[in-house]
C-alpha cells in the first residue's frame, strides 16, 4: 500500500484502526492519530465532524463531512459513522474500501453543533444516521454532566437502529439519568409534529434540544418544539450541505492594493482566548484576513455550507453572500460565517 501525501498544510493522513459494522448499511471507522497531529485531531468537541478526502476516478477526489460518533471523554480513539446512501459516492466508497490499515486524508474536527453547557437537562432528537453527532453529545454529557437526558430516536425498523447495543449499555449504566424513546416507522408510522409536541411539552421550560436527521423529520421535530413552546435559543439543529469545492487546497491570497488598505475596516477578533486587531479590506472575507495574519482560523469548505467558521458578531455589521449553514435564528442571535463575511462598518468585534 502506497502512503498518502497531504494536499494542504492543514490536512493529515489518518490510518484506520478498526471498522465496525453497526447495521447492514452503516459502518463506524475508528482512526489512529499520528502524534504530530494529536492536538488538532484528539481535542475535538462532541458533535463536531471530520472532512474526509475520498478518491474519485472522475474528479480526483470529493470532500465529504462525517460526524464524529465518538466522545472525547468516553472513547480512546476518534471515529466517524457512515451510512450508505443511494447514489452516494462518498458513503459507498468508504463502506466498500476502508479497512484496518487503510489510509485517508482528513481535515481537523470542525463544526458548532456542540453544547456549551453539559450541566443542564438535554433533549436529544435524532433519526436514522442523524444519530451520529447526537451520540457523541450523549456520551460526553453522561460522562461529564450531572442532569437528566431524554433521547428520542426514530428509525424505519429495528434492524436500522445504529448503536443499538451501545445504547442499551448506556441505559443500563445510567438508569437514573437517561431515558431513551425509540420510534419505529414500521410499527408506529411516521411521527407527526403534534405527537412529538405532546412528548416534548413537559421539557420546554428546562431542557435544551439538539437534533439531527433527514429534512422532513427535522421539519416535523422543529415544528413540534415550537408547538411545545421551546424557546428558539434552546433549539440547536445540525445542517448538512454537500460541498462542491475542494477544502483540501490551501487558500492563495492575493496582494491587497493601496486603495483597499486605505479604506480597510478594523476588527478585533477573539480566538482561543486571545484578541487580535486586524485591518479588514472590504473585498476580503474574515477568514482571508485571519489566514493572511498567520492565525489558525477555523474553516473547512470556504463555501458557507459547513458552518466550521461560524462566529459571533459582537459589534459592527457585515455582508454575507451565502448563509447556508445558518438558519434565521442563528443570524438573529448574531452568528456569522467567517468565510462569507465582508465588513460594512468601520469598526467590528468578533468572537470565535
Amino acid at each position: 500500500m502506497t502512503d498518502l501525501t497531504p494536499h494542504s498544510a492543514r490536512s493529515a493522513i489518518l490510518t484506520v484502526a478498526e471498522v465496525i459494522d453497526e447495521t447492514p448499511d452503516a459502518r463506524s471507522i475508528v482512526f489512529e492519530i499520528p502524534d504530530v497531529h494529536a492536538e488538532k485531531f484528539s481535542n475535538y468537541l462532541p458533535g463536531q465532524f471530520l472532512t474526509l478526502r475520498v478518491p474519485s476516478d472522475k474528479t480526483g477526489s470529493v470532500a465529504r463531512c462525517y460526524s464524529l460518533s465518538s466522545a472525547p471523554q468516553h472513547d480512546k480513539l476518534p471515529k466517524v459513522t457512515v451510512k450508505r446512501t443511494r447514489d452516494g459516492y462518498g458513503s459507498n466508497w468508504i463502506c466498500d474500501n476502508l479497512e484496518a490499515g487503510s489510509q485517508i486524508e482528513a481535515l481537523p474536527p470542525s463544526g458548532v453543533f456542540t453544547p456549551d453547557n453539559f450541566h443542564t437537562p438535554l433533549l436529544l432528537i435524532a433519526a436514522g444516521s442523524g444519530v451520529t453527532p447526537v451520540m457523541s453529545i450523549l456520551k460526553h454529557a453522561l460522562a461529564t454532566g450531572t442532569h437528566r437526558i431524554t433521547f428520542f430516536f426514530a428509525n424505519r425498523g429495528e434492524a436500522d437502529v445504529i448503536f443499538a447495543e451501545e445504547l442499551r449499555e448506556l441505559q443500563a449504566a445510567y438508569p437514573a439519568r437517561l431515558t431513551i424513546l425509540h420510534w419505529l416507522e414500521s410499527v408506529q408510522g411516521l411521527p407527526s409534529d403534534r405527537t412529538l409536541a405532546t412528548l416534548f411539552s413537559q421539557m420546554a421550560t428546562t431542557y435544551t434540544a439538539y437534533m439531527c436527521g433527514p429534512g422532513p423529520f427535522m421539519e416535523a421535530a422543529h415544528s413540534a418544539l415550537s408547538k411545545a413552546r421551546f424557546p428558539s435559543k434552546n433549539v440547536h439543529v445540525e445542517i448538512y450541505n454537500s460541498l462542491s469545492g475542494d477544502p483540501f487546497e490551501d487558500v492563495e491570497l492575493g496582494e491587497v492594493s493601496a486603495e483597499e488598505a486605505a479604506a480597510a475596516a478594523e476588527v478585533d477578533v477573539e480566538l482561543d482566548g486571545e484578541t487580535h486587531t486586524l485591518a479588514w479590506p472590504r473585498s476580503r472575507t474574515l477568514i482571508d484576513i485571519m489566514l493572511a495574519a498567520g492565525l489558525d482560523a477555523p474553516y473547512s469548505c470556504q463555501e458557507g455550507e459547513c458552518g466550521s467558521c461560524a462566529c459571533t458578531l459582537v459589534e459592527g455589521s457585515v455582508d454575507m453572500e451565502v448563509t447556508g449553514a445558518l438558519d434565521p435564528d442563528d443570524i438573529a442571535d448574531g452568528y456569522i460565517l467567517g468565510c462569507q463575511a465582508r465588513p460594512t462598518a468601520d469598526k467590528l468585534k468578533i468572537e470565535f
